[in-house]
């Protein structure tokens, strides 16, 4: 395990540019560790080093991502992100507790939350959705990587019209979240469920908006004809 975690890292510190390193910093308001490898870039790796590694039981792959995620290294946490999600089809339901973790835990940036909560832990709630309740613990967190998990999870589904009176719920729950990450992520849920039901969440907005945060707002109406912006942003 050790020589192919070696090889991801030695590969990944190679493709480091500095130019792109301070770009990312630039990029996110909290502080990060990056090599400085463009995303495109972090996934070609990982898709070549899995190749390597795929045939490998599913907890050996799992316990180099617990590695690549304690090390703190944003594209080390994307590798672990592309190779949970190239197990999508050997997801267990025990696997809910493991991924809770690394979210509660690790996740420290709204890419990695984003990459793996929109891939990977969608992915798990679509298979086994009596799971999806427990998001709704996620938004009741100090943490609020876990709720904006508890929002962008929901992206993919929302985009299909699934799960949307716990997508409602979550919603609420978020709903005067004065952590602007937090707004952005149910805003955007909000605008995911938009596409399958417009009216649902038009008339969801109008009901909250004198409360709703703007950011949020902005976000959840994205998707709308322009006269029902107008009529959303009206105070």
């Amino acid at each position: 395990m050790q020589e192919i975690i070696d090889k991801v890292r030695e590969r990944l510190q190679q493709s480091a540019d500095e130019n792109a390193k301070k770009s990312s910093e630039r990029f996110f308001k909290e502080a990060i560790q990056t090599y400085g490898v463009k995303t495109p870039l972090v996934q070609r790796i990982a898709k070549e080093c899995f190749a390597e590694v795929k045939h490998l039981p599913k907890d050996e792959i799992f316990a180099m991502n617990e590695m690549f995620w304690q090390a703190g290294m944003m594209e080390e946490s994307f590798v672990a992100c592309e190779w949970t999600y190239a197990l999508r089809k050997q997801f267990h339901s025990d696997d809910f507790q493991l991924f809770k973790h690394w979210i509660q835990d690790y996740i420290s940036n709204w890419a990695s939350c984003d990459t793996f909560c929109n891939h990977s832990l969608a992915e798990f709630v679509m298979m086994y959705p009596e799971y999806a309740e427990e998001l709704k613990t996620f938004a009741k967190s100090e943490n609020r990587w876990m709720r904006r998990a508890a929002a962008v999870t929901f992206i993919i589904p929302a985009r299909k019209g699934q799960f949307h009176p716990i997508i409602f719920e979550i919603a609420d729950l978020l709903l005067l979240d004065a952590d602007d990450l937090v707004q952005k992520g149910y805003g955007w849920m909000l605008k995911a469920a938009s596409q399958a039901d417009q009216q649902k969440v038009f008339d969801y907005v109008m009901q909250k908006k004198a409360v709703m945060p703007r950011t949020a707002l902005r976000y959840a109406i994205e998707k709308m004809p322009k006269e029902l912006k107008q009529e959303a942003m009206k105070k």
